[in-house]
């Protein structure tokens, strides 16, 4: 039984491209990231292990079109803004959001995650952003999972970038949480449209949570 540990999804596509296998890894200080990370005024917003992870990814995952990172840091509750939109060729945080989760993941907290169709839960990791598309959520955003057996049925399950009701900080005041989604990381209508155009067609976006349950394939 592994102890309450950080979960590295992320670290599934960095050794992939190195060597093929899954592994974990201890996160190390780099100072350039430490630098970026204070120049971003990061701090109280965005955990230093998340960043850096999603920092790692960025700089080893190829095909990006776009000098722009988008976290989505699921450690923190739901009644706090949690997506972040850098723009690393600015060095500036153009976007903080709130975004929902999965039903299936948790009600203020997500904790549980899966890459199973019809499991209703978010799932973890680096994703690559496509095309937009008008839906039955209307304005949304295709996300393209890029970590097999953690992420890659993310198109199969339809999990996208899309605008909801129950991601409105209103609903806060009512329920103490955000409403939660069928699995999307779904924003507040007000922001979507913007949020999206920014980070689409080629830019990545990582999800990241803690969880003491070591990552099964598909799980």
């Amino acid at each position: 039984m592994w102890k309450k540990v950080v979960l590295l999804a992320g670290v599934f596509v960095c050794a992939f491209l190195a060597s093929g296998s899954d592994v974990r890894t201890t996160v190390s200080v780099l100072p350039e990231d430490k630098e970026l990370y204070s120049a971003l005024k990061l701090s109280g917003q965005i955990g230093y292990t998340a960043f850096h992870q999603a920092m790692e990814g960025y700089r080893r995952i190829p095909g990006r079109k776009k000098e722009v990172l988008t976290i989505i840091d699921y450690s923190k509750p739901s009644d706090r803004k949690r997506l972040f939109v850098l723009d690393l060729k600015k060095r500036e945080l153009v976007y903080a959001s709130y975004v929902a989760h999965g039903r299936n993941s948790g009600n203020r907290y997500a904790t549980s995650f899966s890459n199973v169709n019809g499991s209703y839960k978010s799932s973890l990791g680096f994703y690559k952003t496509e095309n937009t598309y008008r839906g039955k959520n209307g304005y949304s955003l295709v996300l393209d999972g890029l970590e097999k057996g953690i992420n890659d049925h993310a198109k199969e399950r339809a999990i996208v970038i899309h605008g909801a009701d129950y991601a409105d900080p209103a609903v806060l005041k009512s329920t103490g949480r955000l409403g939660r989604s069928l699995g999307c990381p779904a924003l507040p209508r007000e922001v979507n449209r913007e949020i999206i155009d920014y980070i689409k067609e080629g830019s990545l976006l990582y999800i990241y949570a803690v969880t003491g349950d070591q990552p099964q394939p598909n799980s």
